[in-house]
């Protein structure tokens, strides 16, 4: 069984050489897929702009036509040199299935076949296929954990002769890893955005790729708890103007007052302290939210809390009964909750 872990790609395609002729590369990220099919089409030697060396071909081009595929593996550049068939958008058709069994254990002469899909399933029909043939080679391609998000922020931001720390690193990595092209593209835009400085900082990410609507909740929560009914109001005018519903708001501040709840049970009813019960359980508090979190729990007690949950959810029920005002009735909810935590 030819294959190699996600991982272990770095070190493959550094290697000169590769005695597999026929490799597929698939997964749930497709960026990632495209990008690593790409390093290997240019591993294989092949000129890529030589149309008369690469044949580009969809995998639905030979639905109709499984032969297609052994005649083309098999034919000659016609001006010499290797060649390679690149097939896109692959699944566990059918007929590609059996026109790649049909050419797996042939010899390839001077010709590559290289297959992009998408994710495939463990004893699949295409990745069996591919995986119980001598001459090829699989290559899963899977997204971006922590240390491979952390590696290619480092590359892309290295290139552009910028360093990062701190929160500020913490932030993109929170924004990037769901696409490898796409993580790649921000990364491109957050460097051009920051050319001729050193550092990236937090609010360079918020301005090139934050997304502003989420982030202008998340502040505007933060200001109901701290007491900053200026912070509050400049929040909210950011979040209507980006036409994202102001429920979002309402919502998260519930949603903390029931943290909140739960935190303060413990320093009412056991004698904790706030500090010692946010260590404990607000593991997955961002850092720079806990001390407006800590605040909140040092100065709002359970009754309190509880009021004020069943009247932002009275506030919500309202704007869904008069969605006409929705912006007036959570704008006014919130204010009186932001002046209440002053």
């Amino acid at each position: 069984m030819a294959q190699i872990k996600s991982h272990e790609f770095a070190g493959f395609i550094r290697r000169q050489g590769t005695p597999y002729r026929i490799i597929l590369v698939y997964g749930p990220d497709r960026g990632l897929v495209s990008e690593r099919a790409a390093e290997v089409a240019a591993k294989t030697g092949v000129d890529l702009k030589d149309d008369f060396a690469v044949l580009r071909l969809e995998a639905s081009d030979l639905s109709g036509d499984p032969g297609r595929l052994a005649d083309e593996f098999g034919a000659i550049s016609l001006f010499g040199g290797d060649r390679l068939v690149w097939i896109k958008n692959a699944g566990n058709d059918r007929g590609l299935i059996e026109a790649l069994a049909a050419v797996a254990d042939t010899d390839p002469g001077s010709s590559h076949l290289l297959i992009e899909a998408g994710d495939l399933k463990k004893g699949g029909g295409l990745r069996k296929a591919v995986e119980n043939a001598k001459t090829a080679l699989a290559i899963p391609c899977y997204a971006d954990d922590a240390r491979g998000v952390q590696a290619l922020i480092d590359e892309e931001l290295g290139t552009a002769g910028l360093t990062i720390q701190g929160d500020a690193r913490q932030r993109l990595t929170q924004l990037l890893g769901g696409d490898r092209l796409a993580s790649r593209a921000e990364l491109r835009k957050l460097a051009l955005y920051c050319h001729g400085a050193a550092t990236v900082t937090d609010e360079d990410i918020i301005e090139a790729i934050g997304d502003v609507a989420a982030l202008s909740v998340d502040d505007a929560i933060d200001a109901v708890f701290a007491g900053d009914p200026v912070r509050l109001e400049a929040a909210l005018s950011r979040i209507l103007a980006s036409k994202t519903s102001v429920y979002l708001v309402l919502r998260g501040c519930i949603a903390q007052f029931e943290q909140l709840d739960a935190m303060r049970a413990m320093v009412e009813n056991q004698s904790r302290q706030p500090a010692q019960v946010l260590a404990e359980r607000g593991r997955g508090i961002h850092f720079k939210r806990k001390p407006v979190v800590e605040r909140a729990l040092r100065h709002w007690r359970l009754a309190a809390i509880n009021a004020e949950m069943r009247r932002l959810s009275d506030a919500v029920l309202a704007t869904r009964q008069r969605p006409q005002l929705e912006a007036s009735i959570a704008r006014q909810a919130l204010l009186r909750t932001c002046l209440l935590s002053r």
